[in-house]
C-alpha cells in the first residue's frame, strides 16, 4: 500500500502568489523525507487562492529537490489545454524526472476556468478522452502526424525535415506510456466507469462522504468488466483529510478552532460549489437539504483525526465501508500551525501507515483473487 499527498492546493486570502508557493514546495520536499511515495498536485488558471496555473511546471520545480516521491499532476485539464502541447510537455517532464511521473488528467472543475477558455455547455469529458488519445496516439507515432477528432486536429507533415529531425515530437521516458489516472466526484460516477473502462487508475475526491467512496469503486468495476479488464484496486486511490497529532486531545483541541485550516477549507469548499449548484456530493442522505451541509457535517464525514491509533482505527473502519484501495491520498491543507501540521504527515508516514499496510494488504490480495 502506498502513501500520497494530493495538493489543489488551497489557501486563503491574504497570501501573495510567491508565499503561497514557497509554502507548498516546503510541503512538497517534506512529504518526500518522511516517507511519502506520490505527490498529486493541481492546476487552475482563475482562482487566486488555488494559486497553481500549470502542474508541470510547478512540479518541474521539484524534480532537483526530491529523491523517491512520483511526481503527479492531479489533474491536467485536458479541455483547456491543446493535445501536441500536453505531449510535448508532459513528455519532457518525464525524462527530467527519469519517470517519476504519473499523469493525472481530468475535464476541470471550475467555473471561471471553464469561461475563460470558452468551454462552457460543451461536452468536457468527451473533449478529455479525445485529447487525451490523440496524446497517446502523438506518442506511439513518428513525424509525419495526422490526426484529427471532434474537438482537435494536430497535423504536421509538410515542415517535417527528417534528415534534421524537424518535425519530430518527443516520446516518454517511461515506456510505453505514463500511467494515467483520472478523478471522481460524483455518487456513481461515470468518469469512474470510463476509467474502469479504459483501464486508467481512478482518484475519489477527499470530499466525498463514505458511501460516495464506495461508489466510486462500483462504477469503476463496472467498467472494467464491461471491457473485459479486470479491477485491480491497487489503482485506486482514496483521498481523505487527515490530520494525526501526538494525542487525541490535542487533535480536538486544535479541529475545536473555529479559524482552523480545516474549518475554513470546508467552509470556502461549501461556498464554492454551492455557486454551481453542486453541493449534493456532501450529502449523505437523498433528502438532506442544503442547509444541513455545514462545516460540522463535512468534518464529521470526511476528516479523520486524532492521535495515531485512533487515525488508525478510522481508517481501518473507513475502508471496511469503501473496500480496499491501494493508495491513501492525504489532502495538503495549508499550514496554520507549521510544525503541527509538519508532525502529522510524518506520523501518518511512519507511524500510521506501516499498521494500516499490515490490515490493507492481504485485502487487496483477497480482492485480486475474487477478480481471477
Amino acid at each position: 500500500m502506498k502513501l500520497a499527498t494530493f495538493m489543489q492546493p488551497l489557501h486563503h486570502k491574504g497570501w501573495d502568489y510567491h508565499e503561497m508557493y514557497d509554502q507548498d514546495i516546503a510541503c512538497a520536499v517534506h512529504a518526500d523525507s518522511v516517507g511519502f511515495d506520490e505527490l498529486w498536485v493541481g492546476e487552475h488558471t482563475s482562482q487566486r487562492t488555488e494559486p497553481i496555473t500549470n502542474a508541470l511546471q510547478f512540479l518541474s520545480t521539484l524534480i532537483p529537490l526530491t529523491q523517491r516521491m512520483k511526481l503527479c499532476t492531479g489533474v491536467l485539464n485536458l479541455p483547456h489545454h491543446f493535445p501536441a502541447r500536453i505531449a510535448a510537455d508532459a513528455a519532457m517532464f518525464d525524462h527530467m524526472s527519469k519517470g517519476r511521473f504519473i499523469m493525472g488528467i481530468g475535464p476541470g472543475g471550475l467555473a471561471s476556468d471553464f469561461e475563460v477558455y470558452g468551454s462552457n455547455g460543451k461536452d468536457r469529458g468527451q473533449m478529455m478522452v479525445d485529447c487525451y488519445e490523440m496524446i497517446r496516439a502523438i506518442w506511439g507515432a513518428d513525424a509525419p502526424y495526422a490526426f484529427t477528432s471532434e474537438h482537435y486536429q494536430v497535423i504536421l507533415k509538410d515542415a517535417v525535415h527528417h534528415a534534421l529531425e524537424i518535425g519530430y515530437m518527443p516520446k516518454p521516458f517511461q515506456k510505453p506510456f505514463p500511467r494515467v489516472a483520472t478523478t471522481a466526484m460524483s455518487p456513481f460516477s461515470g468518469t469512474a466507469k470510463l476509467a474502469g473502462a479504459k483501464d486508467w487508475d481512478l482518484m475519489s475526491a477527499n470530499f466525498n462522504p463514505t458511501a460516495t467512496v464506495a461508489s466510486h469503486w462500483q462504477a469503476y468495476c463496472e467498467g472494467a468488466k464491461g471491457a473485459g479488464i479486470k479491477p485491480d484496486a491497487n489503482n485506486w486511490r482514496v483521498a481523505r483529510s487527515v490530520f494525526v497529532a501526538d494525542s487525541q486531545a490535542q487533535a480536538e483541541d486544535y479541529l475545536a478552532q473555529e479559524t482552523c485550516t480545516l474549518r475554513r477549507y470546508f467552509d470556502y469548499m461549501i461556498d464554492n460549489l454551492a455557486t454551481n449548484h453542486y453541493t449534493k456530493i456532501f450529502k449523505t442522505r437523498p433528502d438532506m437539504t442544503d442547509e444541513e451541509v455545514t462545516v460540522d457535517h463535512c468534518i464529521n464525514e470526511m476528516v479523520i483525526y486524532g492521535d495515531v491509533n485512533s487515525v488508525t482505527e478510522q481508517l481501518v473502519a473507513f475502508s471496511e465501508q469503501t473496500g480496499p484501495f491501494g493508495t491513501l491520498m492525504t489532502t495538503f491543507h495549508e499550514w496554520d500551525d507549521e510544525a503541527l501540521w509538519r508532525r502529522s504527515m510524518a506520523l501518518t508516514a511512519q507511524q500510521v501507515m506501516p499498521r494500516l499496510n499490515d490490515y490493507m494488504t492481504p485485502r487487496l490480495k483477497a480482492q485480486e483473487r475474487a477478480h481471477d
